[in-house]
């Protein structure tokens, strides 16, 4: 075998991922918030990007620019004040100072502590309940144990149980507790028409509740399982996280902010971009006329390669909404029926079905789903909501795993709550609508929607 080397010349064609091509697919990928916090980073970076800022909402783009021509500037400039450079102001018109409309939501611990104040304490005392008041997070519970505070303190652990049970009369009732129980009976104490064996049942059967074995505790007590279950309706009527309706708990809210918006006029489905979600670009005039007037040749090539970045990115954005429409589109008209009757009527759905619909691959269909939001007008969806697994019925149609959730939440809804349906029960009643379900495949999608089992659904 002779070795050796030689030069040899060949056309290979194979997929190269340019930095280009790698910056569309990130985009479509990105959500609405890392959307824009990318593009602010970018025009940031880049002179040549500027967001597009319109105001005013205008029908038709004429009357843009015909507002734009209409400008009296006789008028305007007869008003112009040279010396002072400053627009003429109306002495008439009211001035509101903003910061009267500031909104502050106090905290639990700032109402906590303002109930304390009013009080006439002692100034130890006084130091002792602040400490217990900022060791109580913000669902009203005590974090810290007695021991612990006196050990920070230095104090007698009975006076801090004393300021304590001082403490677990504020508003709202329940604060101050150190477990759930505790919570329930503080909750109870100012009820004088409360049934004595409410106490009883927060103290010892609990657990007995959580897994709705009235009759045990029904045995237990010497009374009938009626009065349980009235017991057991009173319970839930009181709040287990007594600090959760304060501030601290509502400003973590986190609002969706839909991607695409569906309309529904004169019988169609009209499908619009949010532009919040995805502001468009534009390139900035001033740098875009010294590329054509620079004389410098390394300003100018640089100026140039940041427009080309810039143009890029711009169309990307472009393509990117562009997508997001047609996926939508494609999805609108696959799943018409759900618009029209509600989740009962989804049917099953994959990825490739809308690929194939809109002449793209699976990934992009993937991408462009992945954390977006429609609101349509049966309320606001994830779009991979619409992409579900279904089985065949006896008919020969098929039915989505949604529309067979849909159909065990309306049979528990509908079932006689002293003899609950088992799971086996509900199967059966499926299979009567021509769905072949097995008993197994009830208890999973009855697990998924959070539904407890007949045992548990049970009412005396």
């Amino acid at each position: 075998m002779k070795l050796g080397y030689n030069l040899a010349l060949e056309q290979v064609q194979k997929l190269v991922m340019t930095p280009e091509l790698r910056q569309a697919i990130q985009l479509l990928q990105f959500n609405c918030q890392e959307l824009n916090e990318y593009l602010k980073r970018e025009i940031e970076e880049n002179p040549m990007l500027e967001p597009v800022n319109i105001e005013m909402e205008y029908e038709n783009i004429d009357d843009y620019h015909q507002e734009k021509d209409e400008i009296d500037w006789k008028d305007f400039i007869e008003k112009y004040d040279d010396i002072s450079y400053k627009p003429p102001v109306d002495k008439n018109e009211k001035e509101y100072n903003y910061e009267n409309f500031v909104s502050v939501s106090s905290s639990l611990k700032d109402y906590l502590l303002f109930q304390l104040n009013v009080l006439k304490l002692n100034p130890v005392d006084l130091m002792i309940g602040r400490m217990i008041i900022e060791n109580i997070d913000d669902n009203g519970y005590l974090m810290a144990s007695v021991e612990q505070l006196s050990e920070e303190t230095g104090m007698n652990p009975k006076r801090i149980e004393n300021v304590l049970s001082i403490i677990q009369t504020f508003d709202p009732p329940g604060v101050g507790a150190r477990n759930l129980k505790e919570c329930l009976l503080i909750q109870i104490r100012e009820d004088k028409s409360v049934n004595p064996n409410v106490e009883i049942v927060i103290n010892k059967y609990l657990d007995e509740l959580a897994y709705n074995r009235l009759s045990k505790i029904a045995n237990d007590l010497g009374i009938d399982e009626m009065e349980v279950q009235e017991i057991y309706d009173y319970i839930k009527t009181l709040e287990p996280k007594p600090g959760r309706c304060y501030g601290d708990s509502l400003g973590s809210v986190r609002y969706i902010i839909p991607d695409v918006i569906v309309d529904y006029v004169d019988g169609e489905y009209i499908v619009n971009l949010n532009d919040i979600t995805a502001p468009r670009l534009n390139i900035n005039k001033f740098y875009r006329e010294m590329i054509r007037k620079e004389n410098d040749l390394e300003a100018a090539e640089f100026l140039k390669e940041k427009l080309a970045s810039a143009m890029w990115l711009i169309r990307s954005i472009e393509q990117r909404r562009m997508t997001i429409y047609n996926v939508v589109k494609s999805i609108i008209k696959h799943q018409k029926e759900f618009f029209e009757f509600g989740e009962k009527a989804l049917k099953p759905l994959t990825l490739k079905e809308i690929a194939e619909d809109i002449n793209m691959h699976e990934s992009t269909v993937s991408r462009a789903t992945n954390g977006k939001y429609v609101q349509t007008p049966r309320g606001l969806y994830e779009l991979k909501y619409f992409f579900c697994s279904g089985l065949s019925t006896n008919e020969g149609s098929d039915i989505s795993s949604t529309s067979i959730k849909a159909m065990i939440k309306e049979i528990v809804d509908g079932e006689n709550p002293k003899k609950p349906l088992s799971d086996q029960k509900i199967s059966d009643l499926l299979k009567d609508r021509g769905i072949s379900i097995s008993r197994r495949t009830v208890a999973k999608y009855r697990d998924e929607m959070n539904i407890p089992p007949s045992s548990m659904r049970k009412r005396y």
